[in-house]
């Protein structure tokens, strides 16, 4: 198994044990670069929900995306489920139908589409690839979509739309708020914030990263930060808090969990962190509630 402990992938010094693959995933559905042997996914049914795969036009195609929402007349809030490296694996789709059972209609696009699907490989070198691949400007048009497309179904609420991410998708979530006026509110989850250094994994200038974008955020955001995460240092987050008291985003706050590594609501990950992942995910809960997304109960 692999012991993902940075935010676009582990490092050669950060593997936990062996790089065999221990006879083929240990889940079917789940990323195969992270998934670990000793862990035990939460696994979310279907029942009273409606899932599957929409095809969202987006700028330059149609891209898919899995929705999970309640049966049942609308409108439901929204909830725009941006993924880590590994796109829609099964730890997405059943988050999306965590969000579901709670009342929300959640969609998470694939947002790698264009260059292939990072969830079946092992190979981290071809996972960056594919992420690296994905610019700045494919994520921001497709959000622009996929914000459209829920604008239009009769089951949701256009005037109650949130966003959450995790990994990639946690800075995805801060510079989303930057740039739009779409979302009540989002909660990143483990998401990079400084700019990594030229030449390297998504070092490219043409990107945007959140502490260039935190003090021109359009909605409140929660970060929910590990404070063992080896590419997410602590000063980044403090960083991050500082320019939230600057520039008066009151609505905004960071909560740091100490003991916690990267990736702790990964389920299927080594490092996964039960106590952290379930009070985070009450947080985000709370969170929205308090910016006008309560969950809608049937």
């Amino acid at each position: 198994m692999q012991t993902l402990t940075r935010p676009e992938g582990t490092e050669p010094g950060d593997l936990n044990v062996s790089r065999r693959l221990l006879g083929g995933l240990f889940f079917a559905g789940y990323a195969a670069a992270a998934v670990s042997a000793e862990a035990a996914p939460i696994k979310t049914d279907d029942k009273d929900l409606v899932t599957g795969v929409e095809m969202i036009p987006s700028f330059d195609r149609a891209i898919p995306a899995y929705v999970a929402r309640p049966k049942g007349r609308g409108a439901f809030p929204a909830v725009l489920v941006v993924s880590e490296v590994f796109g829609i694996h099964e730890y997405i789709r059943d988050t999306c139908r965590r969000l579901a059972k709670a009342g929300y209609v959640a969609i998470a696009p694939d947002f790698f589409v264009r260059h292939g699907d990072p969830a079946p490989v092992t190979d981290f070198a071809v996972i960056r690839k594919i992420v690296g691949d994905t610019t700045d400007a494919e994520t921001e048009g497709d959000i622009n979509a996929t914000v459209a497309w829920l604008n239009g179904q009769r089951f949701v609420d256009p005037e109650r739309k949130a966003i959450t991410g995790f990994c990639w998708g946690g800075a995805v979530v801060w510079t989303a708020c930057a740039r739009k006026r779409d979302f009540r509110c989002g909660v990143a989850w483990y998401g990079r914030l400084a700019r990594p250094p030229a030449g390297s994994f998504l070092g490219e200038p043409d990107r945007t990263w959140p502490l260039e974008t935190i003090g021109r955020l359009k909605c409140p955001v929660l970060g929910l930060y590990a404070g063992k995460d080896q590419g997410i240092p602590l000063k980044d987050v403090e960083a991050a808090r500082e320019i939230l008291v600057r520039t008066k985003k009151t609505g905004s706050d960071i909560i740091v969990y100490p003991d916690a590594q990267h990736g702790f609501h990964a389920d299927y990950r080594a490092t996964y962190d039960a106590a952290a992942a379930q009070d985070g995910w009450s947080r985000m809960m709370l969170y929205f509630a308090q910016n006008g997304l309560p969950a809608r109960r049937r």
